[in-house]
């Protein structure tokens, strides 16, 4: 089993069925919109990814599996480790071209679509649109010189993933939140929030953090999803050190969904943040 812990990044993860979140920037200059992906029925979607670089570049489009551990992080499952689920979910999402090559500033649509078997039992079903750019072969610069040790050229290969979910069925999902407290990373002081998920679907939304009796958020997030696979994780986000402190002591702290045309409220947690 191969393990990859895959950040998140507040305000740009994954949602589409008829909505279109903003894009999100990968490293190498690789654009995608929307960033996640809901099938709930036979119509299709796009995704549309851009080469906003100064170069040529050559991009790879794969389906892989991913499960998401307790801290949030999301596993990468080798292929002879996927289970039934994760299969059934691979063989009946299509999605077209593969490859692309583009041009500067030139954007390219992926068409994706789903053929449920007829026998496909209710529930949600998810995989991840894996798009990573394939570095050019570069010849090997001959010196003159002799070799005195071994030399190694790494290239990083920058690429982003956005789930694809396929939803069958009246499903539901309920959220309760609690244990906020402020803590340190070796990246530097972060909210965490302790989530619990229970029912037939993953949720996705924003945290906001808002002080009792001012309406104004302190703090917001955007892009936050708990998996269906999993029946709770902490919720860590980076904070700026000066506002570290000030998010400390009494708050409201929503979960909400994260569609300007759905403000609906999943969990709240009011009280003490430590």
């Amino acid at each position: 089993m191969i393990r990859h812990k895959w950040p998140l990044i507040a305000g740009t993860a994954f949602s589409l069925a008829a909505l279109a979140p903003a894009p999100v920037r990968a490293a190498g200059d690789l654009l995608v919109a929307p960033t996640r992906v809901v099938l709930d029925g036979a119509r299709g979607t796009e995704v549309i990814i851009n080469n906003i670089g100064a170069e040529t570049a050559t991009y790879r489009i794969t389906l892989v599996a991913r499960r998401m551990n307790p801290d949030g992080s999301l596993e990468e499952i080798a292929e002879d480790q996927v289970n039934e689920r994760e299969a059934k979910t691979l063989s009946m999402i299509s999605y077209a071209p593969r490859r692309v090559v583009l041009a500067p500033n030139q954007p390219q649509s992926v068409r994706v679509s789903v053929r449920p078997p007829e026998d496909l039992a209710d529930g949600e079903y998810r995989v991840h649109m894996l798009i990573r750019a394939i570095p050019d072969a570069k010849p090997v610069e001959d010196t003159n010189k002799p070799a005195s040790g071994l030399t190694v050229q790494i290239t990083p290969i920058y690429g982003i993933t956005i789930p694809v979910i396929v939803r069958k069925g009246d499903l539901n999902a309920q959220v309760t939140m609690g244990d906020a407290e402020i803590t340190q990373t070796p990246d530097g002081p972060a909210l965490k929030v302790h989530m619990k998920r229970t029912g037939t679907k993953s949720t996705y939304g924003r945290i906001r953090v808002t002080r009792p009796g001012v309406s104004d958020p302190l703090y917001e997030a955007r892009g936050l999803a708990i998996y269906a696979e999993t029946a709770e994780r902490d919720v860590i986000l980076p904070v700026p050190p000066e506002l570290a402190e000030k998010l400390k002591g009494p708050a409201t702290i929503q979960y909400l969904e994260d569609d300007p045309a759905d403000n609906r409220l999943i969990a709240e947690y009011k009280g003490a943040i430590r």
